[in-house]
């Protein structure tokens, strides 16, 4: 269908066209005829495009300021704010009336010395105070001229003998004089020179003796009630211990320390620390699986000739002292000092 505006440029244009053949043709000699009646509107054309897409127009002026309404209904109280920026300070006030005295506060630290003030009027003679006690002696004032030889005094009384003074220079020997009273003991001397060094002392003996032993694997499990026979030697340089019987022959009489570390395997331990066949300490552990460890120790006083060892005392259910390549049961003894 046709646009409005393109139904009214064809209108124009028939109007052209006929008022161009109404001009008649001076070479042809023609003469045209008046206009026809307008012919029937022809249909609609396609409506056009809705203007509200167009681009929208600049804004237009602030309209002019309206009445003030009625005031609103008061709302809720709103949660305090920060606190705001301090104000400028205000204009000092009047003094108040002093108020009451308050009660004294605590001593303060010492305030710094004040500028010296300007000197006081004299003021009356006191009291004579008290005698003070007597001042060191002066030094020794420079020696006066030498005055006038005085008469000869009388002899005085002799006064007490004074310190002997320092050794003089030796003197040649003179006859021997004869022999006075003793006299009083005189300052000590200086220290004299270094004498020369003496021959060397011989070396003090320490006494010494200490064992270390362990089981093998063909005495593990030992017998009740009898010495352990530690056969592995660790330590035995003195050969105080006797791998052979298992005991400890003390050859020096003094304080000695013993102890044993017990590997625990397959049966329970329980283990006595004897001392001339009578028994000192006990240690038992029950064996729980796996392999557990028991240790003990003691110190003893022992004189040369006891024997110590240690033996599984009761059954053979109590004898699980155990040892291979990877675990060990020692027993071990030495001397703390000799008495």
């Amino acid at each position: 269908m046709l646009f409005p505006t393109q139904i009214c440029m064809l209108f124009l244009v028939e109007l052209v066209n006929a008022a161009e053949q109404s001009v008649p043709d001076k070479n042809t000699g023609c003469v045209y005829g008046h206009p026809g009646i307008p012919g029937d509107p022809g249909h609609n054309g396609m409506p056009g495009r809705d203007g509200r897409d167009g681009a929208k127009g600049d804004k237009g002026d602030r309209g002019d300021i309206g009445t003030c309404g009625t005031a609103g209904k008061e709302g809720p109280k709103g949660d305090k704010g920060e606190p705001g920026v301090s104000g400028i300070a205000g204009v000092k006030g009047k003094r108040g009336d002093n108020g009451e005295r308050g009660p004294p506060g605590k001593m303060g630290p010492q305030g710094f010395p004040g500028p010296l003030g300007l000197k006081g009027q004299k003021g009356e003679l006191g009291l004579p105070g008290q005698q003070g006690i007597k001042g060191d002696v002066g030094p020794t004032g420079p020696v006066g001229p030498q005055g006038d030889i005085g008469y000869k005094g009388d002899k005085g009384i002799q006064g007490p003998l004074g310190p002997p003074g320092r050794p003089g220079p030796k003197g040649e020997v003179g006859h021997p004089g004869i022999k006075g009273s003793i006299g009083f003991r005189g300052e000590k001397g200086s220290k004299g020179d270094i004498g020369e060094q003496g021959p060397k002392g011989d070396m003090p003996e320490i006494p010494k003796s200490a064992f270390s032993a362990r089981l093998s694997e063909s005495s593990k499990l030992p017998a009740a009630n009898t010495p352990i026979l530690f056969d592995k030697i660790i330590y035995n340089s003195q050969g105080h211990y006797d791998p052979q019987t298992g005991r400890f022959t003390c050859a020096i009489r003094g304080v000695y320390y013993f102890t044993y570390h017990i590997t625990v395997f397959s049966r329970n331990v329980k283990v006595v620390l004897m001392k001339n066949g009578q028994r000192v300490i006990y240690t038992m552990d029950s064996y729980q699986g796996g392999e557990d460890q028991a240790s003990g120790g003691a110190v003893l006083e022992l004189e040369a000739g006891d024997k110590v060892w240690l033996q599984v005392a009761d059954k053979l259910l109590f004898n699980g002292l155990y040892a291979d390549e990877d675990d060990d049961t020692v027993f071990s003894g030495f001397l703390l000092f000799a008495s």
